[in-house]
């Protein structure tokens, strides 16, 4: 039986606490006069969040030497992925009652509504194929698969942005933290260009010989 890890147990710690939080904040009645935004608010940060590490495994693993990181994205992903679930489920279920047909007249004037779907939709197959089994009967196809991470994470922090209360052509309303969400994002897509991942690498070799 392998040996549980402190980063192994960090990250399922850090996967199960927000949604337990949630909870008890729920039964406590401590989720703001609006309980059903607030559910969706959190639970969209929270699969951004998880999205975000899952993202950040593969560039800082190689940066900073760290081969344990590799071993964590398929966590990361997967708790992402829950929570991009209870996120959605919150708001066709609470927020619209599962009244579809409102859902498919907001899709077309809600742009916000259509690039989350999308995402999800996305977001599906790769959370679906993520165990051992899909990695053998894909081959090489699983990586091309989840490739597909890069064109999610933009959609994901453009979804956030555009669901916000603000202005994004002058910059005003609540936009600091979507922002920096996509800061960091493009930071860690910009660490995976081979010549700036090199470049880093042979840095850190350099300073630690």
């Amino acid at each position: 039986m392998k040996k549980l890890t402190l980063l192994q147990a960090g990250v399922h710690l850090a996967g199960w606490i927000p949604l337990a939080q949630i909870i008890l904040d729920y039964f406590a009645r401590r989720l703001t006069a609006n309980p059903i935004q607030a559910i969706e608010q959190r639970t969209g940060i929270q699969a951004l969040t998880f999205l975000m590490f899952s993202l950040a495994c593969t560039p800082l693993g190689s940066v900073l030497g760290w081969k344990e990181l590799y071993l964590r994205r398929k966590a990361l992903g997967n708790y992402g992925f829950m929570y991009a679930a209870i996120h959605l489920a919150t708001f066709v279920g609470l927020d619209y009652g599962f009244d579809f047909e409102t859902i498919l007249r907001d899709t077309g004037t809600k742009w916000y509504i259509m690039i989350g779907l999308a995402a999800f939709l996305l977001l599906l197959p790769l959370a679906v194929t993520s165990f051992k089994y899909w990695m053998k009967r894909l081959g090489k196809n699983w990586k091309r698969l989840h490739r597909m991470v890069y064109v999610i994470s933009p959609l994901v922090i453009l979804h956030f942005l555009l669901s916000v209360k603000g202005d994004l052509t002058r910059l005003q309303g609540n936009l600091v933290q979507p922002i920096l969400y996509g800061l960091i994002v493009g930071l860690m897509l910009v660490l995976r260009i081979p010549s700036i991942k090199n470049g880093l690498i042979g840095l850190r070799t350099r300073l630690l010989g």
